[in-house]
């Protein structure tokens, strides 16, 4: 299993931050009329997303926050997908990358968690020209800017979190996505690297075990 799935139960967190994308797209969905399966509205304002991305949509400032927030807080690492691709095509590898990064480093464990998995998507090709932004440029970050230099802070960032959290979650999350070679660091993180390797490789955690001998091997 590549992308592990959410330890914790986050169903309310991730309906409150679909709630947001319905309200701040002005998506078509109503609400729930009676007590029920929460996953057939959820699976209503997914759908009402996907097309609205494919007709064609101008994204606001507020909606690429809550796109972003919507993302971190998606525990499956498919689904959160709908809320980063929108935002790349719309606003460019560079902001997305940057303000998943803001989560990394401060965000609570779930949203490091969350914040791992869909980092993943951000090397997605941009295939959605009818999504674009309200404001093109306004925060500063060029839309030509493929956001590059930011992989290399997101991997020190990665490695740093890997070592010292003691969330299994947060872990297991950052684990599939981090270089585990000494070259893909500066010579002051090697020793980070050897002791990220060592500590999953002893972990109690299944998960961690078995990914880090398929990352680096025996």
């Amino acid at each position: 299993m590549a992308l592990p799935g959410r330890a914790e139960d986050r169903r309310d967190a991730t309906e409150a931050c679909l709630a947001e994308v319905v309200r701040s797209l002005g998506l078509d969905v109503a609400s729930e009329s009676e007590p029920g399966d929460p996953r057939v509205w959820q699976h209503r304002a997914r759908t009402a997303l996907r097309g609205a991305c494919l007709r064609g949509v101008t994204l606001s400032e507020e909606s690429f926050d809550v796109l972003l927030k919507a993302a971190v807080h998606d525990p499956d690492p498919s689904f959160n997908r709908q809320f980063v691709e929108p935002a790349l095509n719309a606003f460019g590898y560079a902001r997305v990358r940057i303000a998943l990064l803001a989560y990394l480093r401060t965000g609570t464990d779930p949203e490091r968690a969350g914040a791992a998995r869909a980092w993943y998507w951000t090397a997605l090709p941009l295939r959605m020209p009818q999504v674009e932004a309200e404001s093109p440029g306004a925060t500063g970050v060029a839309e030509t800017d493929d956001g590059s230099a930011v992989v290399a802070e997101w991997d020190e960032a990665a490695l740093r979190t890997f070592v010292t959290s003691e969330n299994v979650d947060v872990r297991r999350c950052i684990l599939p996505g981090l270089p585990l070679r000494k070259s893909a660091y500066s010579p002051e993180m090697h020793d980070l690297v050897e002791r990220a390797v060592a500590i999953a490789r002893s972990h109690p955690d299944d998960y961690l075990r078995h990914r880090v001998e398929h990352q680096v091997g025996d």
